[in-house]
């Protein structure tokens, strides 16, 4: 049966089972003072190499002005801290610092625990598909976008007579 409404956007469907999702999420972290937004922060930086803001923003897909305060968040409270660049010492990066990397330690199992429950709730070999469906639907609909605002090659703007 065909839905109508919001109920029919792939949008709204996507934002809802996101909610749903970053609810239980957000309670799993709050016994540590951590919103679901720090904790994609500092889950980002647990590589070790640091990243510029501009690569920190993209991983944890939130804009420059929520991701700065978020971050000044986090370094009050001592869980990261900026630093030279690895690869261009003039550059600043963030990094993780080593109380945001034992806060990790302590909320990893409570975070993978919550995957579980929705794993639980939606079943496991849905919930594994639905990941890779979601993986692959930001991806083709990023290649899209890519090609849509990639000039045209001078070959393929060329006719021949």
């Amino acid at each position: 049966m065909a839905k109508s409404g919001l109920g029919s956007s792939l949008a709204y469907v996507l934002s809802r089972a996101e909610r749903e999702v970053t609810r239980g999420l957000a309670a799993t972290l709050a016994g540590e003072d951590v919103t679901v937004e720090q904790w994609r922060i500092l889950r980002a930086l647990a590589d070790g190499r640091g990243h510029s803001m501009g690569e920190l923003a993209e991983a944890v897909l939130m804009p420059h002005p929520t991701l700065t305060k978020a971050v000044d968040r986090l370094i009050d409270r001592a869980l990261v801290h900026r630093g030279a660049s690895a690869g261009d010492r003039r550059r600043v990066a963030v990094f993780l610092a080593d109380r945001g990397r034992d806060l990790l330690a302590r909320v990893d199992g409570a975070v993978a625990e919550h995957h579980r429950a929705v794993a639980a709730a939606f079943g496991q070999e849905r919930t594994e598909r639905l990941m890779r469906e979601l993986e692959d639907l930001a991806a083709a609909l990023d290649r899209a976008s890519a090609e849509a605002v990639a000039p045209a090659s001078p070959a393929s703007t060329c006719r021949g007579g």
